[in-house]
């Protein structure tokens, strides 16, 4: 018989981070799962390091770096269990992680992923994550970033669970798809969420369900030319796949504002050419793929008008 629950953790060049988390998980309360670390072909030692200290760790081994999608979604494929969790390798989970995260799944089952409580590594008493969210402007944001953690302990529907540490139905997994390989890393949990909920399926915030996050653990700051050009072109992807035509004229004035403002903020930081040349490669990538559109369909129609309403709530939505 499978686990009830498979917890996957990607690794690439993450050897100083793995003893937090890989012990934090010989720790859980909750025993029926299994860990399998995918290694995106590291050059440090981390397989073996895990070979030595964790031998429970089932290891996948790439031969390259191909990227967070193409390693998580090796972990989903070579798992059977009806519940994935994924777990950045820059994280320590709390004792009853895992253990909270399925005790809401089977609580919840209208729901495909769950996002757990992201507290910030160096300072536990600020948030990191408590849920992702989604726009009109084209923003994706993290909710209650920095802001003191114990204003954000109330369950609740988010607009799409953050890859960073979060439960997965592997049933609705197999309905809609895993993460897309194309946008390699960034804003890929957003596009699953999207799909999710497409398909009518809600996302939520878990908050006993809680992590440290040191962040930025594998791209090395918050702002950089990769991420800032990874996001910038998996962003024009996101919204050619999962707004319906109508939805790209209705929020056309707010995605060219969004994108404007955007474009300020990176050229203040001095990465305003690997922001647009990023949008240009989103672009490029929207062109030679069309057939990763979701198809509109009409039994579907109800789940996309609460969407376009939320996507012009976030405009507001304090963090």
């Amino acid at each position: 018989m499978p686990p009830q629950v498979s917890v996957v953790v990607p690794n690439y060049n993450g050897i100083k981070f793995l003893p937090d988390c890989l012990e934090s998980l010989r720790c859980q309360t909750f025993s029926d799962f299994e860990t399998v670390l995918v290694d995106n072909g590291s050059e440090d030692e981390s397989l073996a390091f895990v070979r030595e200290h964790y031998p429970w760790v089932r290891i996948i081994a790439l031969d390259e770096n191909y990227g967070f999608c193409r390693a998580v979604n090796e972990g989903i494929r070579g798992t059977s269990a009806p519940l994935v969790i994924l777990l950045n390798n820059d994280t320590k989970a709390d004792p009853a992680f895992v253990e909270k995260l399925y005790e809401g799944m089977q609580r919840r089952p209208k729901t495909f992923s769950a996002s757990a409580c992201m507290l910030q590594f160096q300072d536990p008493s600020l948030l990191d994550d408590g849920g992702d969210f989604y726009n009109a402007l084209g923003w994706a944001f993290a909710r209650g970033k920095g802001k003191p953690a114990d204003r954000y302990m109330k369950e609740i529907r988010i607009f799409a669970a953050c890859g960073g540490a979060a439960i997965y139905r592997r049933s609705v997994l197999e309905e809609i798809g895993i993460f897309d390989e194309k946008h390699f890393a960034y804003l890929e949990d957003i596009d699953l969420g999207y799909r999710a909920r497409l398909s009518g399926w809600e996302n939520r915030y878990f908050p006993e369900a809680k992590v440290l996050h040191v962040g930025s653990g594998t791209s090395g700051s918050r702002y950089n030319d990769f991420k800032t050009g990874y996001s910038a072109r998996n962003n024009v992807f996101l919204i050619y796949k999962n707004m319906a035509p109508v939805q790209w004229v209705i929020n056309f004035p707010f995605l060219a504002a969004g994108f404007a403002l955007k474009r300020l903020f990176f050229r203040r930081k001095g990465l305003g050419e690997q922001y647009m040349r990023g949008l240009k490669e989103g672009r490029e990538l929207c062109r030679q793929h069309p057939e990763a559109r979701i198809r509109f369909r009409w039994k579907n129609t109800l789940h996309y008008v609460r969407i376009q309403f939320e996507l012009w709530g976030n405009i507001f939505r304090r963090r």
